[in-house]
């Protein structure tokens, strides 16, 4: 949806492969971030898509995935 669109780039790409199944370990490691930067991360986008927690997340990203492919 367009509430994607406010996702800052970085943002973007975490939401993506939170999407395709990565966890917050492998996103850092694609990234060579530290957890907590992912973390960070993951909160901002939860905020900006006024999701509840990280199962709505997850589940909002397959969709967005799914209906992007």
């Amino acid at each position: 949806g367009s509430s994607v669109d406010q996702l800052s780039d970085r943002e973007l790409e975490v939401f993506r492969l939170i999407g395709s199944g990565l966890g917050t370990r492998k996103i850092a490691e694609r990234f060579s971030r530290s957890i907590k930067t992912v973390e960070t991360y993951r909160e901002h986008i939860k905020l900006k898509l006024n999701l509840k927690n990280s199962t709505e997340l997850t589940q909002t990203a397959i969709q967005w995935l799914q209906s992007n492919s």
